[in-house]
């Protein structure tokens, strides 16, 4: 695992020149992410004294460039944003929409892409003022003109699609290896000419000509030679949004996570409440119980999100009535800490719904508790599959209502409303185990004071309802998986489950920076780091 944890900082400190750059010395903040040239990038800006949302821009931009099998520029995504001035806690959804009218010559319908406006949004609310947009853009648009070696991550992307990526002339153009028929390695140089362009384009003029001018023409006409979906309306109307946060009291604090669309929040926020406030993690006694318990409350929310889920993830329920637990008295009434309860016994038949595993996520945080936390997303793994010809834009693939959209997404953050503390920002990728990973580990640190990086580390536990099976990770101890089936559980062993990046300050920002630690998935190679 790459993380990089340090303490005993000060909240304060001096300004000192290194090449020309302005740093302040002291705590500055610190990010995650599951690309590691994001997580620098973003920790530069921190350093320059960039805000949270600073830094959170700049980490997507060059993540379009280093990751673009999950955050290409034609995706989208959601955030939840502490702002550490006022207090505030809310959700950004600028998700990558299906079209108004998609043609029948469209042998792959595309969406419309959500990224650039929605950072852009993000920056526009939320950003320091000390770094001007185009200082945040500049080094994604440095990566695409001068090249950046493959990461580990993204090989492993190439290397699962690869087949399917080889057919499309305009990918090959760009991600083609030194070998006839073969896809760039890890480690080797990706030059990015006429994405470089286009971020250039952005950098210098925010996204309106993307959304509304030469370059949005540009890209309609060379989506519909990648036989996408996409007219300059769609462009010109995309809008992304702020939303009031699901939230869910931790004590004398409040988790906020992303609302649907973004349907893994909500999954989320039910499991958390539910292990909170209705004490059944602390209820538990050692390891069996506890991801025993876990399992429980993971079947109990999945099975519920069939009340409330809609095609796409969305909802004609109301936040209030999504924070109603109520609806789940029934079920809870059968849990028992020794045995599993049967999913056909449930109140409510749970619902058969197979998700793509595609995404990525980042947190962040500043040296005054603004914190941001985002998941992206292609609605499948390099969206359609395709590059837009002479954009280099990978094209995100519409939502289906299927296995494809928004489901696994849902960031969250922690705060004190009263004080304007900030205490954990998490996010997690990995499908349709997105959340309970998330949960996993928040479980932990949360409720169960163990540290970040340990409870990151450990072995997790999921059940979605559907079928009636508890999965673990391999390695779990055997003694733990045969306390498991001792209690009912049907049990079945899986190599990984779910990418998280969290940052936890257990006293508090600003006040407190020496309590803070920030880690990265081990399951996935990215990088944690903190400034100063």
């Amino acid at each position: 695992m790459l993380a990089i944890f340090v303490t005993g900082c000060s909240g304060g400190g001096g300004t000192v020149e290194q090449g020309g750059i302005g740093y302040i010395e002291g705590f500055l903040g610190g990010v995650s992410a599951d690309e590691p040239r994001a997580a620098l990038v973003g920790r530069e800006i921190l350093s320059s004294g960039g805000s949270a949302a600073d830094a959170a821009v700049a980490m997507y931009f060059t993540l379009s460039v280093t990751m673009p099998s999950s955050a290409s520029l034609g995706g989208g995504g959601v955030c939840v944003v502490h702002d550490a001035e006022s207090g505030n806690t809310e959700a950004l959804n600028f998700l990558a929409r299906i079209p108004r009218v998609i043609p029948q010559t469209a042998s792959r319908p595309s969406a419309i892409p959500g990224n650039p406006r929605g950072f852009y949004a993000l920056f526009a609310k939320y950003g320091s003022g000390i770094l001007r947009w185009e200082q945040l853009v500049s080094p994604a648009v440095n990566l695409a003109r001068e090249g950046t070696p493959i990461s580990r991550a993204l090989s492993r992307d190439l290397a699962v699609a690869h087949d399917a990526l080889i057919a499309d002339p305009a990918f090959v153009a760009v991600f083609g290896g030194e070998t006839l028929g073969r896809l760039i390695n890890e480690g080797g140089n990706l030059k990015q000419i006429d994405l470089s362009t286009i971020l250039r384009v952005i950098s210098t003029q925010g996204p309106a000509d993307f959304y509304n001018g030469k370059a949005a023409v540009h890209l309609v006409d060379a989506v519909e030679r990648a036989g996408g979906s996409l007219t300059l309306d769609d462009l010109r109307e995309y809008r992304p949004y702020w939303q009031e946060t699901q939230k869910v009291s931790v004590g004398e604090h409040t988790a906020h996570f992303s609302p649907p669309p973004a349907a893994a929040g909500t999954v989320a926020a039910t499991m958390l409440d539910i292990l909170v406030n209705r004490g059944l993690y602390l209820d538990a006694d050692g390891d069996v119980e506890r991801l025993h318990v876990l399992a429980e409350v993971a079947m109990l929310s999945y099975a519920d999100r069939s009340r409330w889920m809609l095609p796409a993830g969305e909802t004609r329920w109301s936040s209030q009535e999504l924070s109603d637990m109520t609806r789940l008295e029934e079920d809870l009434q059968n849990f028992s800490l020794g045995a599993h309860m049967p999913a056909a016994g449930l109140s409510i038949m749970p619902v058969r719904h197979s998700e793509n595993p595609s995404g990525t996520s980042f947190v962040t945080v500043d040296k005054n508790g603004g914190a941001v936390a985002c998941s992206l997303t292609m609605n499948n793994l390099f969206g359609t599959g395709r590059v837009a010809p002479g954009t280099g834009i990978i094209l995100a693939t519409i939502p289906d209502g299927k296995n494809r959209g928004p489901y696994s997404l849902g960031p969250m953050i922690m705060d004190n409303q009263n004080s304007k503390k900030f205490f954990w920002a998490g996010a997690s990728s990995g499908g349709v185990a997105a959340p309970t990973s998330l949960i996993n580990v928040a479980s932990q640190v949360l409720i169960g004071n163990s540290s970040l990086s340990s409870a990151i580390a450990a072995k997790r536990i999921h059940h979605d309802a559907f079928p009636d099976t508890t999965y673990y990770e391999k390695g779990l101890e055997q003694w733990i998986v045969d306390g498991l089936v001792n209690r009912g559980h049907s049990v079945v062993p899986v190599s990984t489950m779910g990418r998280v990046n969290a940052i936890y300050c257990f006293k508090g920002l600003p006040d407190n920076p020496d309590t803070c630690e920030i880690a990265n998935d081990p399951r996935a190679f990215g990088l944690a780091t903190m400034s100063q």
